[in-house]
């Protein structure tokens, strides 16, 4: 494909809003996500409330060539996810046969409470997402991909649905590290943005080796104007003998 594809996260959890689970999924399906084409445009975390829910569901999948949710769709009372993505689409949330049979058959009939059985209620029309960590199934709905919130299934969900995205055009980046403050490179990096009009320019500071420094990030889908914005900052680095730290 030739058009740019992009994405939006929602991530749904009180805990993660309250500061006492630090999210580690944003990332890691960034990353993934950058891989095959597709851009992360935006991320949103919300509570587990149907009034935020429901809503910034609608506006990311109208806005967006995919959205992926992560978190809520567990046993408890407060894991609402997949009732909210049924409202959303304005659907039933049904007990699905297929992920029933595969949680009766892997909890055995004593242990396999009403807690777990809320697990296998999926919005009308929803497709299954494979989860070989703990196998509760996540789902997808048009282009919306409900995952589990713990890292380790939720990546095991990404790799399911790998297959069943369609990418643009590749995002190359290239990122120089220099020992000098952010300030004294912005004649440079504005001018270059304005010459550079495919290649997002990002700066990012830090304080290392007993003074500040930046990194400067460089993404673009025309690997000719990356290249070409890349050099121009290089040369711009030697002709003012600025320290450069690391190159990728």
């Amino acid at each position: 494909m030739s058009k740019k594809v992009t994405a939006a996260l929602c991530v749904i959890g009180d805990e993660i809003l309250s500061g006492r689970t630090q999210d580690k999924n944003i990332a890691y399906i960034a990353t993934f996500l950058e891989e095959i084409g597709i851009s992360l445009a935006e991320v949103r975390i919300v509570p587990d409330e149907f009034d935020e829910i429901i809503p910034a569901v609608n506006r990311l999948r109208a806005k967006y060539d995919y959205l992926f949710t992560t978190g809520g769709i567990g046993p408890t009372h407060d894991d609402i996810t997949a009732e909210a993505i049924a409202k959303a689409f304005q659907v039933s949330l049904d007990q699905n046969e297929a992920a029933y049979a595969i949680l009766s058959e892997h909890y055995g009939e004593d242990a396999f409470t009403d807690a777990r059985k809320r697990m296998t209620r999926i919005p009308h029309g929803g497709l299954l997402i494979k989860n070989p960590v703990s196998l509760a199934p996540g789902f997808q709905m048009d282009n919306v991909f409900t995952l589990a919130g713990v890292p380790k299934i939720m990546q095991s969900m990404l790799e399911d649905v790998r297959h069943r995205l369609k990418g643009g055009r590749k995002i190359m980046t290239k990122d120089l590290t220099l020992k000098i403050g952010e300030s004294s490179l912005f004649e440079c990096l504005t001018d270059l943005n304005n010459r550079f009009e495919s290649v997002s320019i990002g700066s990012y500071p830090f304080y290392g080796e007993g003074r500040f420094a930046v990194q400067v990030v460089m993404r673009s889908t025309i690997d000719s104007d990356l290249e070409k914005c890349f050099i121009t900052l290089m040369n711009y680095v030697t002709e003012h003998s600025i320290p450069v730290l690391e190159q990728n």
